[in-house]
């Protein structure tokens, strides 16, 4: 899963691609991909209670999107996002003399800025696919279909909205999935704030972001890139109180990563023993089959079984033979809706 960091220059793109990532900063003006670990305190309990030789928690690839500027050439930017899964709009409301805004501290206006520009450039895409199936209608016996599809993606677009928006069936969706629409990603936004303004809750243009947020159906989380960069280089217990300080439950990277599975349909399951912890992510609503294909192709193709207890029937017991004797312990076929937290083991023959 790779999400692409946006946002105008200064406005902490980079500060949080390196909170996130614990990845350095590149050459200016450059794009860079890192991974960042995702916290899980289901994957710590699980450590704790198994002492595996190993413990692998899910990452996600960020990319760090070059700082978009209105008016200069937007393809290095589009194309800097054209192959990623979701967005994550970086909008500056802090204050620094160290580090100057170059327009001022208008984070609503800067999100309407980086949203124009994608509603632009999907609109730029659709007319030109529209007048190509117009001259294909009378030889292609699939364009009128697709041409229905297509206008309704105009008539979203026409309203100022992004084509997520638009509520499509299941073979509409898969069309318009294969053209690769910037407004069809999920994209969440991250107000990037100062520590006064963490505190008190409020930042400028507030009531106009969040009106529009809200109108576009865009989730917010507020941050304090620099200031929880700092905290994340002290010692665990050190940086838990810092953040609560901020009024903050949990680390930025935590926050962002369970906005963008909860975005995408994203889920967590676990395999657990004395080898290995490892946390795994799929889709929601996938099946015990391929979510063993998750881990490998050959537990898929010779699935037997899946013995699952759910995380908290576990961690509740102490130990795989309490679960099973209290009989919290199940074997689920290969059809089985694997749901978030499920720890299981895969039976397969080969």
């Amino acid at each position: 899963m790779k999400i692409g960091i946006i946002g105008k220059p200064q406005a902490g793109k980079s500060v949080l691609f390196r909170l996130l990532t614990k990845h350095g900063a590149a050459a200016s003006g450059k794009a860079q991909l890192a991974v960042g670990r995702i916290p899980d305190p289901r994957v710590d309990a699980l450590a704790e209670l198994y002492k595996p030789r190993k413990v692998t928690y899910a990452t996600i690839d960020f990319w760090d999107v070059p700082g978009f500027q209105p008016g200069r050439s937007s393809l290095d930017f589009l194309q800097s996002v054209r192959d990623v899964d979701a967005l994550v709009a970086v909008l500056r409301a802090f204050e620094s003399d160290l580090v100057p805004s170059i327009t001022g501290i208008q984070p609503y206006t800067d999100f309407k800025d980086l949203q124009q520009e994608l509603l632009i450039a999907d609109w730029t895409l659709l007319e030109t696919r529209l007048e190509r199936l117009a001259k294909q209608r009378g030889k292609n016996p699939k364009a009128g279909e697709e041409l229905a599809v297509l206008e309704k993606c105009r008539e979203t677009l026409e309203q100022d909205l992004p084509l997520r928006s638009l509520k499509l069936n299941a073979e509409e969706e898969k069309l318009v999935r294969s053209y690769d629409f910037f407004t069809k990603k999920p994209l969440i936004a991250a107000v990037n704030l100062d520590e006064g303004q963490m505190a008190a809750g409020s930042y400028p243009q507030e009531e106009e972001l969040e009106a529009e947020l809200a109108r576009m159906d865009v989730p917010l989380i507020k941050v304090s890139a620099q200031i929880e960069a700092e905290i994340s280089e002290l010692e665990a217990e050190d940086a838990r109180l810092f953040l609560a300080e901020l009024g903050l439950a949990e680390s930025g990277i935590a926050r962002i990563a369970r906005t963008v599975y909860a975005h995408l349909g994203l889920i967590s399951f676990f395999t657990a023993g004395e080898k290995e912890v490892h946390s795994w992510t799929i889709r929601r609503g996938d099946t015990a089959c391929r979510a063993a294909g998750k881990i490998h192709s050959d537990l898929e193709r010779g699935f037997i079984r899946a013995e699952v207890v759910a995380y908290e029937d576990l961690l509740r017991c102490g130990s795989m033979q309490k679960a099973k004797e209290q009989g919290l312990f199940r074997l689920e076929g290969k059809e089985y809706i694997v749901q978030d937290g499920d720890v299981i083991t895969f039976r397969f023959n080969v």
